[in-house]
């Protein structure tokens, strides 16, 4: 802002750079004893002017390794020129100085706040992949940690929601049931069906070589209903539901949503985690179901035409090949996939920061994490009930 006037105002860097009469400078003695004498005003309004600075840089470039100084020609100095001169030194005293008392104490004053910096030791690289490990299992742990408050966070929330059911987001639990189970049906079936007819082919290569095409049945039955239709449909389901979870609270968190329940006083457990937990493992025992079945009429079609097996023989066969109680641990475990993949989807949801680039990142560690803990879970569940259903 000016006065009117057309005078230059009387404040910025240009106008302190014109006040200045006598600019720093150095003169270097180049003779069998180098020395640099510095003289002028060495303050911060000193070096406003470029040409003035660019100047003096040059000048101290050509005496970077003299170690004889003379400070008696400096008429002003404050802690920004001293600054330039402890940096021209190497953040250390040269070796020889002639120097006053007043501007040795502003030196010590820069001196005790530009400490020089210690480079990292560089490390070998079998310690450095170490402590990559060291942190990944602490970073895993703080994950799972986190995964059990969610668990114990969702056993108080199903017991308030027990006690008074009025008040429960049903709403909330149909919406996500139909979204999370009966859209992810066609899906679920298609794959079913190609897998089952798969398995059914690459059978029947070996069953016929010894004459035991019937064992496909048996073979087929328990792979299918035991094992294969539940953790195929857990894995679709992880990485179209489980994805679409952290991306619906991330985005809440990316809108502040989150923040603006919390202030209204809502609980995040009992209207995000919970609806959600409740409706895929309400859900995907029906889908685990479903896709077994697709499975095996894909298994039935293949076995058919490769094998001459009837669809009569297989639905009789079926039964006898397969216990009940395979079918009842199979709807078991779909039950604890579907929670799973739920709180993992939420936690990935809660921990993505306000920006697109962690919501990427929390999208994708939820699909791997998710499948990750259904093979998981499914290897537990094959080692602790191994004889039972056979």
């Amino acid at each position: 802002m000016g006065c009117g006037c057309g005078c230059v105002p009387p404040f910025g860097p240009f106008y302190f750079a014109m006040q200045i009469s006598n600019p720093p400078s150095i003169i270097a003695d180049t003779g069998s004893a180098p020395r640099v004498k510095a003289q002028g005003d060495w303050i911060a309004a000193a070096f406003a002017d470029r040409q003035h600075w660019k100047q003096l840089q040059s000048e101290l470039a050509r005496v970077k390794n003299v170690g004889d100084w003379d400070l008696q020609g400096i008429e002003r100095i404050d802690h920004i020129g001293a600054q330039v001169l402890w940096n021209q030194w190497g953040l250390q005293w040269p070796a020889q100085i002639n120097i006053s008392a007043a501007q040795r104490d502003i030196f010590d004053q820069v001196a005790k706040f530009s400490a020089a910096e210690i480079p990292p030791a560089k490390s070998s690289w079998l310690a450095r992949q170490v402590d990559a490990l060291g942190g990944g299992v602490l970073k895993s742990i703080s994950h799972l940690a986190d995964v059990a408050a969610l668990i114990g966070q969702l056993m108080f929330d199903i017991l308030r929601l027990i006690r008074n059911p009025r008040r429960g987001p049903w709403r909330d639990i149909s919406s996500h049931i139909y979204q999370m189970g009966a859209t992810a049906l066609p899906i679920t079936a298609l794959v079913g069906f190609l897998i089952g007819v798969v398995l059914a082919y690459l059978m029947s290569l070996q069953l016929k070589q010894f004459g035991a095409e019937t064992f496909i049945v048996n073979i087929l039955g328990i792979s299918l209903v035991r094992e294969l239709g539940p953790m195929l449909a857990a894995i679709l389901v992880a990485g179209r539901s489980g994805s679409a979870i952290t991306a619906q609270i991330g985005v809440m968190r990316v809108t502040e949503e989150l923040d603006a329940l919390r202030v209204m006083g809502i609980p995040h457990g009992f209207r995000l985690v919970m609806p959600r937990a409740l409706a895929l493992g309400i859900s995907m025992p029906l889908v685990a179901l479903w896709t077994t079945l697709a499975a095996l009429g894909g298994g039935m079609l293949a076995a058919d035409v490769a094998m001459g097996i009837s669809p009569g023989y297989f639905v009789e066969a079926l039964p006898a090949a397969v216990n009940a109680s395979n079918l009842w641990l199979a709807m078991g475990k779909s039950v604890v996939f579907g929670v799973f993949i739920a709180l993992i989807g939420c936690h990935w949801g809660f921990s993505v920061e306000p920006n697109t680039q962690s919501l990427g990142e929390g999208t994708t560690a939820s699909v791997v994490s998710a499948i990750t803990m259904v093979i998981i879970v499914d290897a537990l569940f094959a080692i602790a009930f191994k004889n039972l259903g056979f």
